[in-house]
């Protein structure tokens, strides 16, 4: 992507798109780059007038001073994209471009342009069908069947989606694994039979080793970047339920994992890296007060630990974990995200957040019970759990869990992006049925982050009077053409106007703010580059400042 420019043209984001069928994944849904137009000065631009009080905030960027470099924004495709994308038309069609579009049209980005796409590499819990206990849509396929034998037209659905989004542009790939496969496991299931001990066989290593490499070698073979596998998820619970596949894992068990990966990576002749460990909660990354999977860094990473896996060749200098348990209120996130970075930083890492969904109960700063919430309350709270994952944790990427799911038990937008309603409702386990597609909030207001922070992009210092009701980031382009801050404003009566300084003689060629709102989804409006901007009360708001 070119990004000296912003605004590019096209064609409506009305028009229908062919869609492509899971046996023929070839025929896409394809974005032009955008580099099409070369905007002129905005000194003759009328801004806009805001409609609401606001109030005075002066900011200073000074891109002198940087931090980390954004390597992606994403999700994950866990669980219905496998059924959606086999069996749904025009709908899948809608929830790609939704995911992966970078196109702006009208004054309206199509889609939020994720850098990064989250593929489950399943256990095959679907094959064993109702034997394998496992909730109907939480199954998942695997390429590898009992008997051996690979068979590259499993996970039809799955396939659809990787295909849109490599076409899309989408930058990365990570395969990611919350079991290993049945035929491996000791009980022969998806999920644990109980205690902290791994559901693998003790002979099967090398095995799951195998299958985790060959797939990652076959779609690198098809043009797919993928840049990480991560073999094990949240390894500090039991997972003894069968409401999805999962397995315990101690350190010295994802060390042993981790030695049977790296080699065989260079036995497929790969460059992908192990991405490491997906912590279940931030604590577990630097405490070691929660048993044999817990303080990863040190478990893992230190020098002086029997489970080291630091130095291998395909263990990359990363740690990753997960946002829940951890967003009750902003004291307290920015707490343990400092932590997270201190711990990190001390031990030469950087750190990834790699799943987050509104799971737990209520925050107490969200101010109401979920039922009382709005939809779009929920995503601005995400918005404060995204600002601080990235400034206090420093962040490198940023992903949520489900991009796709049904709403049930009426928890709202608690647990998507974009909402499926199957064809017989909210509580149909059918899915084989083409059904409707909802974008929710929480699409739009990642949609901030995004579609303007792209991969290379480094976070720069914003001073401004940052408060847990008004904060926001800034970040450059590699080749220093484009600024991006993304503010949020949690105030409901009063908008924010923005008094912008920068610490260099910065020459503007073009402003331009995308607005997510109750009432808006990343609405575009145009400044002079001699004007303030504003922040619309109760909203999340990126300013891009297009530079001479």
């Amino acid at each position: 992507m070119c990004l000296a420019c912003f605004i590019f043209l096209s064609s409506s984001c009305d028009d229908e798109v062919e869609p492509t069928y899971a046996d023929d994944v070839s025929d896409t849904i394809t974005e032009p780059d955008d580099d099409d137009d070369s905007s002129s000065d905005d000194d003759d631009v009328v801004s806009p007038v805001a409609t609401f009080e606001c109030v005075a905030q002066s900011v200073t960027l000074n891109t002198a001073t940087t931090y980390q470099a954004i390597e992606g924004f994403g999700a994950s495709d866990c669980w219905l994209p496998n059924q959606i994308g086999q069996y749904w038309t025009a709908g899948r069609a809608e929830i790609a471009r939704r995911l992966f579009s970078k196109e702006i049209v009208d004054g309206r980005p199509v889609g939020i342009g994720l850098s990064m796409w989250r593929v489950n590499l399943g256990a095959g819990t679907l094959e064993q069908g109702d034997d394998g206990e496992v909730q109907l849509n939480n199954r998942a396929e695997a390429y590898l069947s009992s008997d051996g034998v690979y068979d590259w037209n499993k996970c039809a659905g799955q396939r659809y989606f990787m295909q849109q989004a490599k076409n899309n542009g989408c930058e990365s790939f990570v395969l990611f694994s919350n079991s290993p496969l049945v035929q491996f496991t000791k009980n022969g299931k998806g999920f644990s039979s109980g205690g902290s001990n791994a559901n693998l066989k003790d002979d099967c290593y090398d095995d799951f080793a195998e299958y985790m490499a060959t797939v990652a070698e076959h779609y690198v073979d098809d043009g797919y970047n993928v840049t990480h596998i991560s073999p094990v998820n949240e390894p500090q619970y039991e997972w003894n339920g069968n409401s999805q596949e999962g397995s315990p894992w101690t350190n010295a068990e994802i060390a042993g994992l981790t030695k049977e990966l790296d080699k065989t990576l260079t036995a497929h002749n790969l460059s992908t890296k192990i991405l490491l460990a997906e912590a279940g909660s931030w604590e577990y990354v630097y405490s070691g007060d929660a048993g044999q999977s817990a303080g990863v860094v040190d478990a893992l990473f230190d020098s002086s630990s029997s489970n080291c896996v630091a130095g291998l060749e395909h263990v990359d200098n990363l740690v990753c974990g997960h946002s829940y348990w951890t967003f009750d209120n902003w004291t307290d996130m920015r707490s343990v995200r400092n932590k997270v970075a201190s711990k990190a930083a001390n031990a030469g890492l950087r750190v990834w957040q790699t799943e987050w969904s509104m799971l737990d109960k209520e925050p107490s700063e969200l101010g109401m019970t979920y039922d009382e919430a709005s939809e779009f309350d929920i995503a601005i709270y995400m918005s404060k759990v995204i600002h601080n994952d990235l400034v206090s944790a420093n962040c490198t990427s940023w992903s949520y869990w489900t991009a796709i799911s049904i709403e049930r038990y009426s928890q709202k937008n608690r647990f998507e992006l974009i909402k499926v309603i199957p064809a017989g409702g909210n509580y149909s386990d059918d899915l084989t049925t083409e059904g409707t597609v909802v974008e929710t909030p929480n699409l739009w207001v990642l949609g901030n982050y995004s579609r303007f922070i792209r991969p290379g992009f480094s976070r720069v210092s914003l001073e401004h009077n940052e408060t847990k009701d008004f904060f926001g980031s800034a970040w450059i382009s590699q080749d220093a053409s484009r600024i991006v801050a993304v503010y949020t404003n949690m105030n409901k009566t009063k908008g924010v106007t923005i008094d912008n300084v920068f610490a260099e003689n910065v020459g503007l060629e073009s402003v331009y703010t995308y607005t997510t709102s109750a009432a808006k989804n990343l609405e575009e409006a145009r400044f002079n580059v001699n004007d303030d901007v504003f922040v619309d009360p109760y909203s999340v708001t990126t300013v891009v400042y297009n530079l001479k």
